[in-house]
């Protein structure tokens, strides 16, 4: 069988670098001072820039400011150097913090002059990744992006995970966001095409099949199991689905399946029928695919907490090849429009741009940087913020991922112990809580109604115990979250205030089992569900633990929530607040958990039942159905764009098979 590290061989030595990167961290970004700038250094900054205005050209160029350690301040670009020099030499203008501060440190200033404005750019973004300038906007990238290869050097093409130069003949694929991504998306075209992902010496030695053709992930052309022309037609299905044409590849094997299972050969249409399945399951790890764009980098930024996200998704071949967060540097005072225009110059300084770029703000010198990206390119490339249509329905869906993204590295970043401590000060806890119970019910229209509970404390998220409640009560009404959550907790603190040795209310607080007392209790929800609760405690004899209600903001945005606490007035915390996300983060927890406690038991439903409880699905669009995707795990999985590519199925027909697998819960 192949060697246990596979990855060895899919890489060529001379380009390979780490797989195992650290995760992107948010930059130290330094505290602006609040301190007036002296009058002293600010007259000689003033007078180093005016000396280098007298020597600057009035062509485009790229200039750097220096300290005293010549140390690299910041580089800029400008269509006139002597001009935007100038505008820094003026002694009573107007000028941001930050800009004082620069020049208050500058003692000299370097110029670089170009032939035009594009070329000032390119500098500008190569010089900020070398030189790293205080004052800039500095990208932190330095991974390459890995691609899929199908090699054209050997009569039974590989097909491998590639980083670099692409040098080696073949057709690649790609860019994808990150290794595991190749990793994932090969592993499936394996077992959809079965092409070979050993290397070529392997290949040349073998004697008989290794594993991978036992567990049919490879054809076995290395020792005949299958003929060339065979071979050669299985690569070509798998260069088409990569290239895009994913839908004639999909009609292909579901004729064969249909053909072979119609000629009684059950064995060769189950081979199909697995090869689609995995086929459905790339498109599904892949998330939305697009309809109308074929190739596109978006780019979506989201500030907050004083620290900027940009996240990218890369479309090719109108299929998606992942996304990635980025944490650039930047201090506090610029705007997302100055963070993402310098952000896109830097990322484009080492890649290949595609034809489009879509940005979820609209940057000044849009049409400088779309003419400096199709010089790079070498073709017309296209950079829109888009406004309307799925174009922007692709913005709006990265803007998502930036926000949730930066939310989570916020709430990771802070330490738990400042966290709690400042809880402390917030809510007017008596000490820092040692343990935090979070609660969350879900349910559709009263159906499959289950309740959560998720526990945090010192060290984090305790999530071996985590408990979901299954709703038993019998005359419950469907929907009343308060008959609901009055369950979870009689269920939950019935066994601390009655336990079965009768020393009731007197858990030690460092007893870190189940039956622990918490110091906390938040639940998701307003002053109504916070005197319900409060009933429930009263009710038990539970006075020791502090509750809090988290009620959301206005239109469900995050950041304006209000805090309830038992007998005090509302509590409105300032949107960057760390104690803000630390609530946000423990209540998104709660969600998450008690959402897939409750898909579960609904999905279980849904398999019992299978497609025949979906309104308007008879035999037919069953048949189309099972025959475009293979299994019916692969239909739930499926999207309403996807589902709407099957024959027979209508743009209606789709949402309302997405619906009936998705129904949002309450």
């Amino acid at each position: 069988m192949p060697p246990q590290d596979a990855s060895a061989g899919d890489i060529d030595p001379a380009t390979a670098i780490a797989e195992d990167d650290d995760e992107a961290r948010l930059p130290d970004v330094p505290e602006e001072p609040t301190e007036a700038i002296a009058a002293g250094p600010l007259a000689v900054g003033h007078a180093a820039i005016e000396n280098a205005v007298r020597l600057a050209p009035t062509s485009p160029g790229v200039y750097r400011m220096l300290n005293a350690a010549s140390d690299v301040l910041y580089v800029g670009k400008a269509k006139n150097v002597r001009k935007r020099l100038s505008s820094y030499a003026r002694v009573n203008a107007p000028q941001p913090a930050r800009i004082l501060r620069m020049i208050a440190a500058t003692v000299t200033v370097e110029i670089i002059s170009t032939a035009t404005e594009t070329e000032a750019l390119l500098l500008e973004a190569n010089l900020i990744k070398q030189l790293r300038p205080r004052f800039n906007v500095q990208l932190r990238d330095d991974k390459s992006f890995p691609y899929i290869l199908i090699t054209g050097d050997h009569w039974a093409p590989q097909i491998l995970k590639h980083r670099g130069a692409q040098s080696r003949p073949g057709r690649y694929f790609g860019p994808f966001a990150s290794a595991g991504a190749v990793n994932r998306t090969i592993t499936a075209l394996q077992r959809a095409f079965l092409v070979r992902s050993c290397t070529d010496a392997f290949f040349e030695s073998r004697t008989r099949p290794c594993l991978l053709y036992q567990i049919r992930r490879c054809a076995g052309p290395c020792t005949g199991e299958i003929d060339f022309p065979g071979y050669t037609e299985l690569v070509r299905e798998a260069t088409e689905f990569l290239s895009g044409r994913s839908r004639s590849v999909k009609r292909e094997l579901a004729s064969e399946m249909e053909k072979a299972s119609a000629e009684l050969a059950f064995e060769t249409a189950a081979v199909y029928r697995d090869r689609l399945a995995a086929l459905s399951a790339i498109q599904s790890q892949q998330g939305i695919n697009p309809r109308t764009v074929e190739e596109a980098d978006v780019f979506a930024i989201h500030q907050e907490g004083g620290y900027s996200c940009v996240e990218v998704f890369f479309f090719r071949t109108g299929q998606n090849w992942g996304n990635r967060a980025y944490f650039p540097r930047a201090e506090k005072s610029f705007t997302p429009e100055e963070v993402l225009a310098s952000f896109l110059a830097q990322f484009y300084d080492d890649k290949p741009p595609p034809k489009l770029v879509l940005l979820s703000h609209k940057i000044e010198e849009i049409e400088l940087l779309a003419d400096a990206l199709s010089v790079k390119a070498g073709f017309k490339v296209e950079v829109s913020t888009p406004q309307r249509g799925e174009k922007k329905e692709l913005v709006t869906h990265a803007l998502t991922n930036a926000r949730e993204a930066l939310g989570r590295k916020l709430a990771d970043t802070a330490t738990q112990g400042r966290l709690l401590q400042g809880m402390v000060t917030t809510l007017g806890l008596p000490h820092p809580p040692k343990r935090i119970e979070v609660y969350d019910n879900s349910h559709i229209q009263g159906t499959n109604a289950v309740g959560a509970m998720i526990v945090a404390g010192p060290d984090g998220f305790i999530k071996n115990q985590y408990r979901k409640f299954n709703i038993r009560s019998e005359g419950l009404t469907p929907g009343d979250d308060y008959a609901m959550m009055r369950e979870v907790l009689q269920r939950r603190f019935k066994r601390l205030v009655t336990p079965a040795d009768g020393d009731a209310a007197k858990a030690k607080a460092d007893d870190d089992s189940f039956p622990q007392w918490p110091d906390l209790v938040i639940i998701d929800g307003g002053r109504g569900q916070l005197n319900a609760v409060r009933e429930i405690f009263e009710s038990l004899g539970l006075t020791q633990v502090s509750l809090l209600a988290v009620a959301k903001g206005p239109d469900r945005d995050a950041g304006r929530e209000t805090l309830f606490m038992p007998d005090r007035e509302a509590i409105k915390l300032e949107p960057r607040d760390p104690v803000l996300y630390f609530i946000q983060r423990l209540r998104d927890e709660a969600h998450r958990f008690v959402i897939g406690s409750h898909r579960k038991l609904r999905k279980k439903d849904i398999r019992e039942a299978g497609l025949q409880e979906i309104p308007g699905i008879g035999p037919s669009r069953k048949r189309a159905l099972l025959h475009h995707f293979g299994t019916l795990k692969e239909i739930e999985r499926a999207s309403i764009a996807d589902l709407g590519k099957v024959p027979g199925v209508s743009a209606e027909s789709a949402r309302k098979i997405f619906e009936f697998f998705h129904a949002q819960p309450g």
